[in-house]
Parts: C-alpha cells; sequence; structure tokens
C-alpha cells in the first residue's frame, strides 16, 4: 500500500487532471486480481466491483476523491510535495491526507475480501475513485446517480476521519455578488461613480453577518467569508465601473438555500447600494473533455447516530479493529453532499489521516491508518448486512426521518 501510495503521490492530479492518477490506480486494481469488474465512466470517474449484483443483494460503496488542491509555495514544505516521503510512521506528499491515502486501503480491502473467501451472497462491494471533487464536491456523484443510474444502499466516504467515525457536516454554497458604477478617469474620480467603494460596504455587512447566524450543537456554527474581489475597469488610471466579491457560505442545521441568499441581500440593503446577488454555477470540463454544469449549492447532511449504516461502522470498527471508535464529524465538506444531501442515500464517514493536515504544507497520513482503514472497508459490508438483517423495521424509520 505505501508503494502504491507513494507512486501516486509522484503523479500531479489536480482538479480536471486526474487521467494519469486514474489510469495508476485501475493498474494496481487490475494487479491485484480481486476485482470482477473495473471501468470508467464519461466523466472519468473509475469503479470496482467485487462480488456480483443479485436478487436481494445491497450495493455498499466506498468513495474517494482522487484529485487534489496544488502545493503553493514549494519552499514551505519540508519534504517535496511529489517524492512520497516515508518519515515518522507517515507518508508525506500532496495527496496523502487528502486524500489519496484512502485509495489503497480501498483497492487492498478487495483483496482482503477475496483471500479471506468473505461471504458476500447477502451485498456486493463497488470502489468508486471520483474526480473533480475538491473543485466542485458532490459534482462526481451528482453524474453517477443522474447519468450512471448507480444509487448503492449505504456509502462509506474515505475523506480525512482520523480513522473516526463521522456522520454529518455542514453544507456550503457560493455566492457572488456585484455592484456597478461609472467609470472616468482617475485624475477626475469625482466624475464617476466608483465600484470598488460600493461593494467594500458590502463586504462590511458580510463580515458582521457572519457574527449573527446560527449554530448547531453537532454540526457547529454557519458561516460566511470573502473569499475573492475582483473589479472591471478600463485602466490602472481609470474609477472601476464594476466590481464583485466571491463569498463561501457554509450551511449549518435550518440553513437552506433560499435564507442564505436572503441573507446576502439583506447585506446588500443595509449597506445601502444596489447588487445582484447570484448562486454561482460550476461548467469546467472534466479531464475527459465532459462539462457537467451544476449550481454551487451543497447542502447539509448530518445522519442519527443510530441510523443502519452508523451503527455498522460501530459494528465493523468492533469487529475488526477490537476497540470502540469515536464518533463525530467533519468540519470541511465532502463528495457526501451530494450523495446524502441531495440524494438521500445513507453515509458515513470513515478514511487515513486527520482533517488538519488537508490543503498545507504538512499533508501526510500515518501508514498505521492504511492498515485499519484496509480492514474496516474489508468488514463494512458484512456488519451492514448483519445489522439490516436484525432490524428492517428501524432502517425504514431512519429513512423517513433523514428526509424530513
Amino acid at each position: 500500500m505505501i508503494r502504491f501510495l507513494r507512486d501516486m503521490i509522484a503523479i500531479p492530479s489536480e482538479s480536471a487532471e486526474e487521467g494519469k492518477v486514474i489510469a495508476r490506480i485501475k493498474q494496481e486494481m487490475k494487479a491485484t486480481g480481486a476485482f470482477d469488474k473495473i471501468w470508467s465512466d464519461k466523466m472519468g470517474n473509475l469503479f470496482g466491483q467485487v462480488g456480483k449484483p443479485g436478487k436481494g443483494k445491497k450495493l455498499i460503496a466506498i468513495d474517494a476523491h482522487v484529485d487534489t488542491v496544488g502545493v503553493g509555495d514549494r519552499s514551505e514544505w519540508k519534504h517535496d510535495p511529489y517524492k512520497g516521503k516515508v518519515a515518522d510512521g507517515k507518508v508525506w506528499g500532496r495527496g496523502a491526507g487528502d486524500q489519496e491515502g484512502a485509495v489503497p486501503a480501498m483497492v487492498y480491502a478487495g483483496k482482503i475480501m477475496r483471500d479471506l473467501k468473505l461471504d458476500m451472497s447477502e451485498y456486493y462491494l463497488l470502489v468508486v475513485f471520483t474526480v473533480m471533487e475538491e473543485d466542485c464536491d458532490g459534482l462526481c456523484w451528482q453524474y453517477i446517480v443522474n447519468e450512471d443510474k448507480i444509487k448503492p444502499d449505504a456509502v462509506v466516504v474515505t475523506d480525512s476521519t482520523n480513522c473516526w467515525i463521522l456522520r454529518g457536516h455542514r453544507g456550503r454554497m457560493e455566492i457572488g455578488v456585484t455592484a456597478k458604477g461609472k467609470s472616468c478617469h482617475g485624475s477626475m474620480p469625482h466624475k464617476g461613480d466608483n465600484a470598488i467603494y460600493k461593494i467594500a460596504k458590502v463586504a462590511n455587512e458580510i463580515e458582521k453577518l457572519n457574527k449573527r447566524l446560527k449554530a448547531d450543537k453537532f454540526l457547529g456554527k454557519g458561516t460566511i467569508t470573502v473569499s475573492y474581489v475582483d473589479c472591471k475597469t478600463p485602466s490602472m488610471c481609470a474609477v472601476p465601473g464594476e466590481a464583485f466579491i466571491h463569498l463561501d457560505r457554509r450551511l449549518t442545521v435550518g440553513d437552506t438555500k433560499a435564507s442564505a441568499v436572503r441573507e446576502v441581500k439583506d447585506a446588500v440593503k443595509r449597506a445601502g447600494v444596489k447588487a445582484k446577488v447570484e448562486v454561482l454555477r460550476y461548467a469546467r470540463p472534466s479531464y475527459t473533455g465532459l462539462t457537467y454544469e451544476t449550481e454551487k449549492y451543497f447542502p447539509t447532511w448530518c445522519e442519527p447516530e443510530d441510523a443502519l449504516q452508523v451503527q455498522a461502522a460501530v459494528k465493523a470498527h468492533r469487529d475488526v479493529l477490537g476497540v470502540a471508535p469515536t464518533l463525530h464529524r467533519w468540519t470541511f465538506s465532502t463528495n457526501a453532499v451530494s450523495i446524502a444531501g441531495m440524494y438521500g442515500i445513507p453515509c458515513v464517514g470513515f478514511g487515513p489521516a486527520p482533517e488538519n493536515v488537508a490543503h498545507t504544507v504538512n499533508d501526510s497520513v500515518p501508514i498505521d491508518h492504511l492498515v485499519k482503514c484496509a480492514a474496516f472497508y474489508a468488514g463494512f459490508g458484512e456488519a451492514y448486512c448483519d445489522l439490516a438483517a436484525k432490524r428492517p423495521n428501524k432502517t425504514k424509520m431512519n429513512v423517513k426521518r433523514r428526509k424530513g
């Protein structure tokens, strides 16, 4: 697993540029001989199937995104971000923790299942290696559900959990605010109407809004921040005629798309300016050339602690690792915004590496996490089916609670 992970880290794979790392994963999958079927879809997501569908069988999926963010200033890295350095019981490099470290554990979970000849009469497993999550989390699963027509009974999301079991996280959305002014020569600013001054007033109100947003006891506080500023101006010697701010809004329990947009419009009103407020859209081609446009709204999701897939994760953790797990929630966002948030597919999180190494120059994964995760992924399907057989009525109740 370490050798395989180091190979992946050595391949730059930022969003929409994952083709080479997908090919490397496919090569490893074939080498294990564990998979009954291996294929990719038109977006470029990669699938590996262990076991075969059958009447009454449950489909258990395990998801990992294989794209990474960039490396930033390479001089800040202690270890080369593309070498996969092994030191201090960890593998270091861009993507080691967020989140290519889960990939070897998923691939070799399939081999473990084959080697141990696990009973798969009640389920079959789909490992899913997804693209463009860093750019647009959940877009890949919108395609998988809507176009590939794949809808699992449960999904394990493997984004960094520190080997804790996580059962929810805040949603998010991206909102744009555009203020119009009047351009003129910079030597005569009184003849124009500076759009930057207008958008600055809005930004000030956004800062105040962040302090007023509601909080949930489990998922935490909703937040909003200005994450990008731009303007349109004919020259550096002119008053800008248009200015724009990009807002990153994190949604907690009770927040909706409509309520978040309304709050921003109220902030614009408090600023005393006229401005256009809109939910932004994403439309970037994947590495295959496919463009699958979506709105940048990604819903909150939270599963009750007694949900079937959560308790199955607890059981798998006890069965294969021999200890009781820690249950918690993510701070950042994952593909589950679509899987659970949009489609109501039961999700639970379990993956290697802590969240706080993500997108940093300390990106790394403990080697013992790879081993724990491989064992957990191999055991989850059996644990899920065992519990499902014992409490079918409770399963239905949890589905209703989640949709409500």
